[in-house]
């Protein structure tokens, strides 16, 4: 495969990986705005706290997106560092996420529904890119080149097609026993 086409073919897999990330986190995105709402509308808890235990319910939502469709093909050896790890990343991802309502609300006194919504978004976005790269990098870590399943190009499968062909017109060749062997 020339340079260009590994590039190409690299950058496919990125987009696909991208967007199974983006549906995962859409959902993810749904939950976590509606636990905080609903949490918003029915306790007296602080915005903040509201923000943080729905944060948390979207995280485990997404562990189980992203584990099991995502990074479905990544290396599957290790649940328990892999579960710490994304503990560990969704946290920080969680600390800045909420730390930009947290900055808003209490630093700006910008508290009303509407804004309090604006902000939960736009630090779940910026954690978000956090949260991509740290997961594809230390928590669902690829597998080695040589076992990682590997589709054929549709080049590669017409040319092991006809290679079955021309095995089957060949003619069979007699093998003879080798008389040093018997």
């Amino acid at each position: 495969m020339s340079e260009r086409g590994a590039l190409r073919a690299r950058l496919d897999l990125l987009a696909r990986e991208v967007a199974k990330f983006g549906a995962v986190g859409a959902v993810g995105l749904l939950v976590n705005i509606a636990v905080f709402n609903l949490l918003r509308h029915t306790t007296d808890l602080q915005v903040v706290r509201a923000s943080v235990l729905a944060t948390f319910v979207a995280i485990l939502c997404n562990y189980v997106g992203f584990r099991y469709w995502t990074y479905r093909d990544r290396d599957k050896t290790g649940r328990t560092r892999e579960l710490t790890l994304f503990l560990l990343f969704s946290a920080a991802g969680a600390v800045i996420e909420n730390g930009v309502l947290y900055l808003a609300t209490y630093g700006f006194d910008w508290n009303s529904p509407v804004q309090s919504n604006f902000f939960k978004i736009l630090g779940i976005g910026i954690a978000t890119l956090f949260r991509f790269w740290s997961y594809r990098t230390w928590v669902f870590k690829a597998l080695p080149a040589e076992t990682r399943p590997v589709e054929p190009s549709h080049a590669e499968e017409a040319a092991r097609s006809a290679e079955r062909f021309l095995e089957q017109r060949r003619p069979s060749e007699a093998v003879e026993p080798d008389p040093v062997r018997n």
